[in-house]
């Protein structure tokens, strides 16, 4: 598997288990969800919604995660590159889900616009934007 999938997926799941939100993050940034997210027959969640984020140094990506019946298993729904430019662009995640099955209905998603800054090394994430949304999945 390519490094990059894995160390945003990584950084994603740490993060997202964090209720902190981003300090000292412009207010202009923002990071939606949609209501209705999609749960396919073979078990693919999909995601979406909106992001506006201003430029930076490095990288930067939407992660999502689920949780549906305890709210302490959350599931990595994917990661998608995002441009930050200051304009409002649509975001949409896809993933399964391996170790337990996610049924239509209620849900709660995390989301994080998170930049990769170049710092030596290795890479240090920043925070653009977080928010937290009851969701339903609908059965596609």
């Amino acid at each position: 598997m390519p490094v990059r999938p894995v160390l945003l997926a990584a950084l994603t799941a740490a993060m997202l288990g964090t209720a902190a939100g981003p300090a000292g993050a412009d207010p202009s940034e923002t990071l939606t969800v949609d209501p209705v997210g999609r749960i396919a027959p073979d078990g693919t969640i999909t995601l979406s919604g909106t992001y506006r984020c201003t430029p930076g140094t490095g990288p930067v990506f939407v992660g999502s995660s689920l949780s549906q019946a305890d709210p302490r298993v959350k599931h990595g729904i994917g990661g998608s590159g995002a441009r930050c430019d200051g304009a409002e662009h649509r975001w949409q995640n896809s993933g399964t889900v391996s170790s337990e099955a996610l049924t239509a209905g209620p849900a709660h998603v995390q989301a994080t616009l998170l930049e990769l800054r170049p710092t030596g090394i290795v890479p240090l994430p920043a925070f653009h934007a977080v928010t937290e949304q009851d969701i339903t999945l609908a059965q596609d």
